[in-house]
């Protein structure tokens, strides 16, 4: 961005991420390490897409927005972690202002969808476990295209409100960003303007995008706990409780970095701990899914032997499959 591209408002061209660390020493070290998190992160996740493609049994409303929850890691560490590669192999960070609102925009963007689409995961399992004999109507390919459809609808205008307003704002220096991707709160800290309305925009923002589907999520959850608890079988209601284990240590994870990183706005002193708490957002989160989800899950492991053998699902599979997957 050129000087008064904005109507003479924004002297700042580019920002500086500080990024991890500023010890020279420990860059070689972070380098290899956030390589590898991001090799195993997107190599889980397309691993986790392939089981789901290739194997009929998980051919269903889960695995789809599984999969889908997969795309978004992929996305959502694909925008923060390569730049941050480029930084420490550079060890300078120069980032553009144009560079930097849109980073900012499509963090939101892909992170927005996560949290609705993690809400509609929880609706997913109260289905199958409250409402089992219309789980395959209620949660037909047209319902969860719709949902997904919503999730990124949202998040879509979410993520455009903050980057339009965070784009009004005024830096005339200093350009130095203590984080080491593009984000609301540090980028707030260096306005020479009034962030007053940015701030209720975030505050609003968050109520929508977290609040609200963390409710929808305990709603749900209750309603599925209270089912599972009148199960007479200890194996049924062992299998019930782990299918939706999985979809809760994530979003327990998600969210309570998530709160923690927008729910206290002007704590200038927390940018260091900003930073531990990003890379469990943006990095840990993204390389865990794929792990919690498919680990302990015996079809997404033959799957995946499959996948690596070349070998066909056993005819007949296929058709056993009720619900079907959705394009």
């Amino acid at each position: 961005m050129e000087p008064g591209a904005w109507g003479n408002r924004t002297t700042v061209t580019e920002f500086i991420l500080l990024g991890l660390t500023e010890n020279i020493r420990l860059q070689p070290i972070l380098f290899a390490v956030f390589l590898f998190a991001y090799v195993i992160t997107v190599g889980g996740n397309l691993s986790n897409l392939a089981a789901i493609f290739v194997e009929p049994k998980l051919h269903t409303p889960m695995y789809y927005f599984l999969g889908t929850l997969s795309l978004l890691d992929i996305g959502c560490i694909t925008v923060t972690v390569p730049p941050m590669l480029a930084c420490l192999l550079t060890r300078q960070c120069q980032v553009p202002y144009a560079a930097c609102i849109s980073q900012l925009f499509f963090f939101h963007l892909l992170a927005g969808v996560d949290c609705h689409l993690l809400t509609a995961m929880a609706y997913d399992r109260y289905l199958a476990i409250c409402q089992p004999l219309t789980y395959s109507t209620r949660m037909s390919p047209e319902v969860q295209g719709a949902l997904v459809g919503i999730c990124c609808s949202l998040s879509f205008i979410n993520a455009l409100t903050h980057t339009a307003a965070v784009s009004t704002l005024d830096f005339c220096g200093p350009n130095v960003v203590n984080h080491f991707y593009c984000d609301l709160p540090p980028l707030f800290q260096l306005s020479c303007s009034s962030t007053h309305l940015n701030g209720q925009l975030l505050f609003v923002g968050a109520t929508f995008m977290g609040v609200v589907p963390m409710i929808l999520i305990s709603v749900s959850y209750a309603h599925v706990a209270a089912a599972v608890l009148r199960i007479r079988s200890a194996e049924g209601r062992r299998k019930a409780f782990s299918t939706c284990g999985s979809h809760l240590t994530v979003v327990c994870i998600f969210y309570g970095t998530g709160f923690f990183s927008y729910m206290r706005l002007g704590s200038v002193s927390a940018s260091d701990k900003d930073k531990g708490i990003g890379i469990l957002d943006t990095i840990l989160s993204p390389m865990l899914n794929p792990v919690i989800y498919s680990l302990r899950n015996p079809d997404v492991q033959g799957a995946l032997k499959r996948v690596l053998v070349g070998k066909q699902p056993p005819e007949g599979e296929g058709r056993a499959v009720k619900t079907p997957f959705p394009p």
